[in-house]
């Protein structure tokens, strides 16, 4: 964390000097916004913690409910969301008080007594390295503070406003000119005008207010799937058990059913899902009251010959799975694609609806809401143009379908008895072998406007253009530790150009010195873009990555683009200059090429495009219509 280019900070270096809509901010909902959000849950929470670092953007986010999330349904904190905590500034202090998951057994009926259940196998969570982070489990409610807590630091100084409920909305035709088009009517859930609506008008609306989401039906969109006619009675208890591995994630089968069995933080409660059975078609949902006494007692059938005696239930429900997807995710229906910029999105569970069970619908939600948080500060910043944001329905559709397809085969066989499976270790093989899906590491974006082609992919095979920047140890120059690259790309809304340095040393002549020279004064140069009178790098976190151990690069020689003045007293950052770790070179660990590469990262993270250091013309083509009327022009 760097502060104190601003001054002497006294205080809490997370909480950031208040500016733009964050001074004075008023009490009251206003009557137009830049961007409303309906819905606190983790796709709504993320986006407005992106648009916090946006001072000049208004947004305001609304929630029916009085106050915070008491209890969350959703638990399952997967490695990809603990690299985007990292990104928000809460991911060590989470990973302190959430359970950590390091492995799973398997418990199958025992042969010599098909009565009993036995443990099988055990399998490491993630015995190939997906992550530095861990798979977790962790209150939804807790995720939702953290990220309520960065919003409320940030410069905007946002905070949910509690006690209004989304009633419907109209959009104004782009022919009318409105500069707030979208008119939303809210209704008055608490306090003494309860019943009392009063219309916000928006330039943008963001939906993420669940399965039975309003803000999706007021557009016109449609859920499509299916029902798998499968029951799961789900609770979260505090209990006394035999059970030796109640510690532990287990799948558990027995000839009474299956049980997923969830450790939750703290050292004792834990989650269960239970199998209910198969639904009958004329059930007309008549298994949803089944009650917590026979829910348990389902358990106790499933875990014999071990006994559970729950003392108390913090929560429990039932549920059907059903896999279902929107046809779109904003307004723009798909005659008229192309033709007018979205106005409304729905993000999370109210564009797709899948089992608990792949631990897929927080994780999925939160890039939902942070992919097209960033683009709507770029878009009413004034950064990039409408078209960016056409991109977040083009993008987080593919991924919702790739999570239905998923979890439609991990819930199947989660749902299997123990004589229909093909071969004794069919679940624990298809774990192992998915691990990077559920862990949220398969999402790849096709080319578009801000990814690029993979013609130089070779360059950095260990970075797939479309997919996360997965980090890697270096050694900061200045102060010789070792750190992992990707924890600096913070939720900031800035771009990351990453120099991967050929073999010459720092300052003598090479492709680093003329591709240093040409972002920091080429007229074409995405820094160009970069407002007059902001800091160097308040658009583009711009670093190198020398092939030399630290010891042997000079810092004074380091050209000046890798070492911007900041703040008004333009004091000079020098924690963008990195050196090789001679025990984990990174080049060798993301397969870089010796004649070094250019990568460039998006703002949440994912990796936009790949190319040679002498590609200065293909890096200005890139950013080109990212960056629209910003970039000077030349005669």
């Amino acid at each position: 964390m760097q502060f104190h280019h601003h001054g002497y900070v006294s205080g809490d270096p997370r909480v950031q000097p208040a500016a733009g809509v964050g001074i004075d901010r008023p009490e009251e909902l206003p009557d137009e916004v830049d961007v409303l959000i309906v819905g606190t849950g983790p796709a709504g929470m993320i986006a407005a913690a992106q648009l916090s670092q946006f001072p000049n953007v208004v947004t305001r986010i609304v929630e029916r409910r009085p106050g915070r999330l008491e209890i969350g349904q959703a638990d399952g904190i997967q490695a990809r969301s603990v690299e985007t905590f990292q990104a928000f500034g809460f991911a060590e202090r989470i990973i302190a008080e959430a359970f950590r998951i390091t492995e799973m057994a398997f418990w199958k009926p025992d042969h010599e007594d098909p009565t009993r259940i036995v443990r099988a196998a055990r399998t490491i969570d993630d015995e190939t390295g997906i992550s530095e982070f861990p798979h977790l489990l962790v209150n939804q409610a807790r995720v939702l503070d953290y990220f309520a807590e960065f919003a409320a630091n940030a410069p905007t100084r946002m905070q949910p406003d509690y006690g209004y409920e989304f009633v419907g909305l109209e959009i104004a035709g782009d022919s009318a000119g409105a500069e707030y088009p979208v008119a939303v009517t809210l209704a008055r859930t608490t306090g003494e005008r309860v019943g009392e609506q009063r219309v916000v008008r928006a330039k943008y609306v963001m939906g993420a207010d669940g399965a039975r989401s309003k803000v999706r039906a007021a557009i016109g969109c449609h859920m499509a799937g299916d029902q798998a006619n499968h029951a799961w009675g789900v609770m979260d208890v505090l209990a006394v058990t035999d059970f030796p591995d109640i510690r532990t994630k287990c799948s558990i089968q027995s000839e009474a059913g299956n049980i997923l069995l969830i450790p939750r933080e703290g050292g004792y409660l834990f989650r269960m899902y239970v199998d209910l059975g198969e639904v009958a078609p004329d059930d007309h949902g008549k298994v949803r009251e089944t009650s917590i006494e026979q829910i348990i007692a389902k358990a106790n059938d499933i875990l014999h010959p071990y006994t559970l005696d729950v003392r108390n239930v913090a929560w429990h429900s039932v549920y059907e799975v059903g896999h279902r997807l929107t046809d779109r995710f904003d307004d723009v229906l798909a005659d008229a694609a192309g033709s007018r910029t979205p106005r409304v999105f729905i993000a999370g569970d109210a564009c797709h609806t899948h089992s608990a069970k792949a631990g897929q619908g927080m994780n999925v939600s939160m890039q939902d809401g942070w992919n097209l948080g960033w683009k709507l500060g770029h878009v009413l910043e004034g950064r990039s143009p409408e078209s960016l944001l056409a991109t977040y329905s083009a993008e987080r559709q593919v991924v919702a379908q790739n999570l239905i397809d998923f979890d439609k085969q991990w819930s199947t066989l989660m749902a299997k008895k123990p004589e229909e499976f093909e071969s004794p270790s069919e679940l624990e093989d298809f774990y192992v072998r998915t691990a990077e899906f559920p862990a949220g590491f398969m999402t790849q974006y096709a080319p578009s406007l801000i990814v690029g082609e993979a013609a130089h992919q070779e360059l950095a095979t260990g970075f797939p253009i479309g997919k996360r920047f997965k980090s890697a140890v270096v050694t900061r120059v200045c102060d010789a530790n070792d750190v992992h690259l990707g924890h600096h790309a913070t939720a900031d809304g800035r771009w990351r150009i990453y120099v991967f340095a050929d073999a010459a040393r720092a300052g003598a002549a090479s492709a680093v010195t003329d591709l240093a020279e040409w972002i920091a004064n080429a007229p074409d140069s995405p820094l160009a873009a970069t407002p007059a009178g902001a800091d160097p790098d308040a658009w583009f976190d711009v670093k190198v990555v020398y092939q030399q151990p630290h010891t042997e690069v000079d810092l004074g020689a380091v050209p000046a683009v890798f070492k911007p003045r900041v703040g008004p007293f333009e004091l000079i950052d020098l924690e963008k200059v990195f050196a090789t770790d001679p025990e984990q070179d990174v080049f060798e660990l993301r397969g870089i090429d010796r004649g070094g590469a250019v990568v460039v990262v998006r703002p949440d993270q994912y990796v936009a495009n790949v190319l040679p250091l002498t590609a200065t013309a293909e890096l200005a083509a890139f950013f080109a219509p990212i960056l629209g009327a910003n970039l000077p022009v030349t005669a």
